[in-house]
């Protein structure tokens, strides 16, 4: 028998604590609660996570004879636990597509007074606080008052809907090209590095694009309506919506262009809290980070329910890309505008081609981005660890997560 057999039952260590844990630990009293659907999966799908239930292969270091358990992760984009990878593979992906130019980051918030008609109304509201934050770029871009020129812009945008306190807080981060390709394809037009448009301009445009959409939405019944939305102080709100400055906030990217998407990778894949900012837990308390050492502390309850508003609807896509980056311009006008910029294939240094990044298997990109080598083995050091088959028991003393209802 290796001399580390009796270790074979053991799962690699987690953090002490997790939002999956205290869904675990409230779960009867969570599910006593109205949930949506996709509220509803994505609780199965982190009590599930990295347990039995999803199968997963035993490491063997074939030095020492070491063996741990590694379960499956539930890939769940609202799952703390499983957003490293995919982030760093959409990184590197869109490393290719960055323009050797400057950027700006510009985020468009949705007023508070639209928050509640918002939580009924996911997918309408989301849908139209991305696409009018977007179009108001593009619109500013074209009009020769601006860029000197009309331009189209490259724009990849990115929807949140928290704060650090895990409050209802809808808004889209936009990395926003320095300019944008001339209509005829000819030149590119660029825009002072420290400036691309008066964000009391952006916010204007953004006010009307949403506030009319949503009234156009009302019309069509598309909207799910509570009586705070009926009457005349619904009308009175929307009166004051109009006349309001709808806040924009607009600074670079630090670095250059290489550095574009990594910063906004900061962005694509967080979820609404980490289990890293996680600082204490009682039956009566959470405790987590909010901004450098401040904390906030909410009844567990609160805690989970803020957490599970943050889920998106049901095949949402939550990062987009406008202009010179939609997909029908990724092969053509982007090109071009790359071409221009210099930065043709004859000179660049992108990391790794497409076809390289999606042969590269997750353990290599683990080492790559994070310094963690799989098959290093913990208790000799040995580059010796194989993955090999689990047995679809569970190890001797493990549970099973609770079974969650569809």
């Amino acid at each position: 028998m290796p001399a580390h057999a009796h270790l074979a039952g053991r799962a690699r260590e987690e953090p002490a604590l997790e939002v999956a844990g205290l869904l675990r630990d409230h779960l009867d009293a969570v599910l006593r609660a109205p949930m949506s659907r996709e509220q509803h999966a994505a609780v199965r799908a982190l009590l599930r996570c990295r347990t039995a239930q999803l199968g997963g292969h035993l490491d063997t270091c074939g030095a020492c004879g070491l063996a741990r358990p590694s379960y499956n992760s539930c890939r769940d984009r609202h799952c703390p636990k499983c957003q490293g990878l995919a982030q760093a593979r959409w990184v590197r992906a869109r490393m290719r597509r960055v323009l050797r130019t400057h950027h700006f980051h510009v985020v468009f918030t949705l007023p508070a007074e639209l928050r509640s008609l918002a939580l009924r109304n996911k997918s309408v509201v989301f849908e139209l606080l991305m696409k009018s934050a977007a179009d108001s770029l593009l619109e500013l871009g074209r009009d020769p008052k601006w860029l000197g020129a009309p331009a189209q812009l490259g724009i990849t945008t990115v929807l949140h809907t928290w704060t650090r306190e895990l409050a209802f807080h809808p808004h889209v981060h936009c990395i926003v090209t320095g300019g944008g390709l001339a209509d005829d394809g000819s030149r590119w037009v660029s825009a002072p590095s420290e400036f691309l448009f008066p964000v009391r301009v952006l916010g204007a445009l953004f006010r009307g694009k949403v506030l009319d959409g949503l009234a156009r939405a009302r019309r069509d019944g598309k909207l799910k309506l509570a009586a705070e939305d009926e009457g005349r102080a619904a009308a009175r709100r929307t009166d004051a919506l109009h006349r309001a400055s709808w806040i924009v906030y607009a600074k670079r990217p630090f670095g250059g262009p290489e550095q574009v998407y990594r910063y906004l990778g900061r962005y694509t894949h967080r979820v609404a809290i980490s289990n890293s900012r996680l600082v204490s837990a009682t039956d009566e308390t959470v405790t987590f980070r909010t901004r450098g050492d401040q904390t906030a502390t909410l009844p567990p309850l609160v805690f989970l329910s803020r957490f599970l508003q943050h889920v998106l609807p049901h095949g949402f896509v939550k990062i987009r890309h406008y202009g010179l980056l939609a997909s029908g311009n990724v092969t053509t006008r982007l090109e071009r505008a790359r071409v221009l910029l210099g930065g043709d294939d004859s000179q660049r240094d992108d990391p790794p081609t497409d076809q390289k990044e999606n042969d590269e298997s997750w353990a290599e990109l683990l080492e790559a981005v994070a310094a963690v080598d799989v098959t290093l083995c913990p208790s000799c050091g040995a580059h010796a660890v194989q993955r090999g088959p689990l047995l679809s028991h569970l190890p001797s003393g493990a549970r099973a997560p609770p079974r969650v209802a569809a």
